[in-house]
């Protein structure tokens, strides 16, 4: 069995497992307005707050094709978790512990800021590096900082990519290829994502609003989320994972629902869980119309209309690559022996039910469990038809 033994988390919520989890479970939004990276407009997103922290890791003593905020925030999440992956770097030995990422952006933003300065000087600056931007900098950056020499490689198939990265992990452990994986997902806001989703007409400029007859679109957000992942009794394990690719449309859901009611039925089966022995649902839910017609229905259909649903993402925003593991991490925090009553992340919205959508039990602030939260699936449903769900049980 595969166990998530450590987490390391910063998101809008926070930088440590208390604030996160404090603000979860009161219903305290870490979205806010902003013009950060829209200058023209506010908009409503998901940030990191570095004031959290006396100061994000310092990247400039990092290698140039390696400093990128991407890879700064990659690096708070390390740090809080550094001493348990040190150990298992020195028990297993450097070749036997993998590291497995997702993200979409990576060091995007340090490329928009070299095009500005371009624009304005007529050259590229001396601390720019095209390496910045590659998709695998997160992975081959934590590889070299922490001296491992076993597979290190970066899902990104856009929201599903964190998801995907943790499948793979349990897969590496499964077959024995190593002891130990740092796995989960790290991205950053840029201009790039913001303008992109934009033009998609996807953005939402207040708070999203998931499963409202009154959605219209995302929050984008940002955050690190590594799990320590081995075959070491702890906790929480991951139980069950389900992949499918239905290919449907670049950036629409396929109606039908089938990818995803495939991807969640796989990490049902895999677990051995009867949909009916489910607590709680992390719902993909990110308040654009057709995802959440094609989330809810699936749901419903699968589940009925009692399992505990929410979405997160007008916590967090969504975090695109590291949306799984930011979400999964909320679960884990969840199911830890400090939530005896299995108090469970609310459903942030307006009430108005889309009479389009099926009865759902979306949760309000306050709902709780009366007992540990003992399983809770984790939903991610990317661009191009990529489909994830993550199974997580408490031993």
């Amino acid at each position: 069995m595969v166990y998530l033994n450590q987490l390391g988390m910063i998101c809008a919520l926070g930088d440590n497992h208390a604030e996160i989890s404090r603000r979860l479970f009161a219903g305290d939004s870490g979205v806010a307005m902003t013009r950060r990276h829209s200058p023209e407009r506010e908009l409503a997103l998901g940030c990191v707050d570095t004031t959290l922290s006396d100061a994000l890791p310092d990247i400039e003593v990092l290698p140039l094709p390696h400093r990128s905020r991407n890879n700064q925030l990659a690096l708070a999440a390390l740090a809080q978790i550094r001493p348990q992956v040190d150990a298992a770097i020195q028990r297993f030995g450097a070749s036997r512990v993998a590291i497995v990422l997702g993200t979409s952006t990576s060091g995007i933003a340090q490329t928009e800021a070299a095009f500005r300065y371009r624009r304005e000087n007529g050259g590229f600056p001396a601390g720019f590096s095209y390496a910045q931007q590659e998709m695998a900098s997160p992975a081959t950056m934590l590889a070299a900082e922490l001296g491992t020499s076993g597979p290190a490689y970066v899902h990104s198939s856009a929201c599903a990519s964190s998801s995907k990265a943790m499948a793979s992990a349990a897969r590496l452990l499964n077959m024995g290829v190593c002891d130990a994986v740092l796995s989960g997902g790290v991205d950053s806001l840029c201009a790039f994502t913001v303008a992109g989703f934009a033009a998609l007409e996807s953005v939402s400029v207040a708070r999203c609003n998931p499963f409202s007859a009154n959605r219209n679109g995302i929050n984008i957000g940002e955050g690190a989320a590594l799990f320590l992942m081995t075959r070491d009794e702890a906790t929480v394990s991951l139980r069950g994972w389900g992949e499918s690719s239905d290919g449907y449309h670049i950036s629409a859901p396929d109606p039908s629902g089938n990818g995803a009611r495939s991807a969640i039925e796989q990490a049902l089966a895999r677990a051995g869980l009867a949909p009916a022995q489910c607590d709680y649902i992390n719902l993909h839910g990110t308040a654009t119309v057709q995802n959440d017609v094609m989330e809810g229905r699936v749901i419903a259909a699968l589940f009925g209309d009692q399992v505990a649903l929410s979405s997160t993402k007008p916590f967090t925003g969504h975090a695109l690559g590291a949306a799984g593991a930011v979400e999964a991490g909320l679960c884990w925090l969840a199911m830890q022996d400090n939530n005896p009553q299995g108090c469970l992340p609310p459903h942030l919205w307006d009430g108005v039910a889309d009479a389009q959508l099926p009865s759902l039990n979306l949760l309000p602030p306050g709902a709780r469990l009366g007992h540990p939260l003992r399983w809770a699936l984790s939903n991610s449903f990317a661009f191009g038809g990529a489909n994830a769900s993550l199974l997580l049980g408490r031993a």
